[in-house]
């Protein structure tokens, strides 16, 4: 069995299929050989991004608000949009291996057509979403004799699902916006830009999203601060971004203990490797 001192873990990036490669932010494996230091937060902060997840050796348990969530081996879930702090950790002390496909807020609905405000800061297994189909999937991925191939089988139901989609132009024109403005475009901008209401444009991010445009640029708006927070910079030589994307500094610290569970100076000194590792890798 693995010990807290000797634990090890990684994120190693894997790059996606070119017709995937639009709708997925990152794709990568995590290893562990064992769970993470006590000591260690084990906090995955929100990004804005669904993430399907595949674990071939061990399982993994999440806690996101006051749910806990456990993934079996061998099992496919998908987690719907995050907006609160998320807690990891492999399910038992031993070598974990996990794949991880992040799809990006223009991404998720191009491949998975339900309602996605059903799985709004939940984490659902696959087969409850989509039935026998992510069953023989599993099958597939179970019988794959090394992790290049469960990677292969992956890319290519997911290139099936895509090829049965269509876009939805004004959705994503707005996503698009507000990830070039890191979450600073309002809601009355978009409403003049596109020409719709801001209730008809709620009604479309909630089904395409599950969770509306201002909820959606609070998220961005905090990932673009925690990237350059994660960096190592300490909290009084990050003013110029806090003030890039928060009023003042009261406005700054409510977004911060929103997503992390803390204040930033209590979450500055204590160890958070796995929050870092995954922003940064």
């Amino acid at each position: 069995m693995a010990s807290d001192a000797m634990t090890t873990f990684q994120f190693i990036p894997y790059t996606a299929h070119p017709l995937l490669s639009p709708y997925i932010a990152k794709m990568y494996v995590f290893e562990s050989s064992g769970r993470l230091p006590a000591e260690d937060k084990k906090l995955i902060v929100p990004n804005a991004n669904f993430k399907l997840t595949y674990t071939w050796s061990n399982g993994i348990v999440a806690h996101v608000g006051e749910k806990t969530y456990i993934q079996h081996e061998n099992k496919l879930s998908l987690t719907g949009l995050i907006d609160s702090p998320v807690n990891l950790d492999p399910e038992e002390d031993v070598q974990t291996g996990t794949i991880i496909i992040e799809f990006n807020p223009i991404g998720a609905y191009r491949f998975f057509h339900f309602s996605y405000a059903h799985v709004k800061n939940q984490i659902v297994e696959l087969s409850d979403l989509i039935g026998h189909q992510a069953e023989d999937l599993e099958s597939q991925l179970a019988e794959a004799g090394n992790l290049d191939m469960k990677l292969q089988i992956l890319q290519h139901f997911l290139i099936r699902q895509l090829e049965k989609s269509a876009s939805d132009p004004i959705y994503d024109f707005c996503i698009q916006r507000i990830s070039d403005s890191k979450g600073l475009i309002t809601v009355s901008e978009l409403e003049k830009k596109t020409g719709y209401s801001a209730r008809w444009l709620n009604k479309k991010f909630t089904e395409h999203l599950g969770t509306g445009p201002k909820n959606l640029s609070e998220i961005i708006r905090f990932k673009e601060f925690y990237q350059v927070y994660s960096s190592g910079l300490k909290l009084q030589k990050l003013k110029g971004s806090m003030y890039e994307f928060y009023y003042d500094q009261s406005h700054f610290i409510r977004a911060f203990k929103r997503f992390t569970g803390f204040i930033p100076t209590d979450l500055q000194g204590s160890p958070n490797e796995l929050a870092i590792r995954h922003y940064t890798s």
